[in-house]
């Protein structure tokens, strides 16, 4: 009886504590390929944030050692939390999914190698997600005025496109779909796996992947703005064409599933 009664208390009080924003695990998912001068001032910049701050690369066929200089600084940096995994297959997508598998945060982030958004502002999705229930947090890019070479014009334009496109689709109003931050419950991620074969996986970024996901899990949109920056080192790993035309085969896909069915 009174085992019972502990359970009882200790499970009211994990509802209570989660009720009013009690602190949560996070892990950070960083795909990286060919973005060896980024990886220490990732892990530099990351902010601790939550009942702990996990921090996974997921390393895809770099050329530029990128691989080497992820085992250097998790050597260097004992102090912080640092996974790393690489890629059998190719695409950002399958990285995405591949650290999430590996997660063991009840928060899962997605934060792009490149820099292009600044990593103390993930603290911001944190407090999103972890004071609103029932949410899908977006980063939008086109809130705050973009620096200077940070977005190519034909990129810009296939963003509004598709941007257009989803918040049809979708029931949601929509600024950014291509934004890299992106950020869900551990929980809800499961949910969405479950029922990934439902939209196809062929989604080479997991953007839509996970926007399509939230949106038949009934999930909110909430949409944060982020400053977006030039990348200082490499180049992107985009192909504007032929990606393109896989998220519009995955767009028209959608629309049949939510709006033709």
């Amino acid at each position: 009886m009174q085992a019972r009664l502990g359970f009882l208390i200790a499970l009211l009080c994990y509802d209570i504590n989660n009720m009013f924003g009690g602190d949560l695990g996070v892990s950070i998912i960083v795909p990286a390929k060919n973005e060896k001068g980024n990886i220490e001032n990732i892990v530099r910049r990351i902010p601790q944030f939550g009942k702990s701050t996990e921090i996974i690369f997921v390393e895809g066929h770099s050329a530029d050692g990128t691989l080497e200089e992820v085992r250097r600084i998790v050597s260097l940096y004992k102090n912080r939390n640092i996974k790393w995994a690489t890629l059998a297959t190719k695409g950002k997508g399958d990285a995405v999914r591949k650290g999430f598998e590996m997660a063991t945060g009840d928060v899962l982030m997605i934060l792009d190698a490149d820099l292009s958004v600044p990593p103390e502002e993930l603290s911001n999705f944190y407090e999103a997600i972890k004071n609103e229930k029932n949410v899908f947090v977006n980063g939008s890019r086109f809130i705050y005025p973009m620096e200077s070479g940070a977005m190519r014009y034909l990129n810009y334009l296939g963003n509004r496109f598709f941007t257009f496109l989803l918040s049809w689709i979708l029931g949601q109003k929509i600024t950014d779909t291509l934004c890299g931050t992106k950020v869900l419950s551990k929980r809800d991620y499961e949910k969405i796996k479950e029922n990934r074969k439902f939209f196809g996986e062929f989604d080479p970024f997991g953007d839509f992947d996970l926007l399509f996901g939230a949106a038949k899990l009934g999930l909110k949109i909430k949409e944060i703005p982020v400053h977006y920056k030039a990348r200082v080192y490499g180049k992107t790993n985009i192909s504007r064409f032929r990606h393109g035309w896989l998220l519009l085969k995955m767009t028209i896909f959608a629309a049949r599933k939510f709006k033709f069915k």
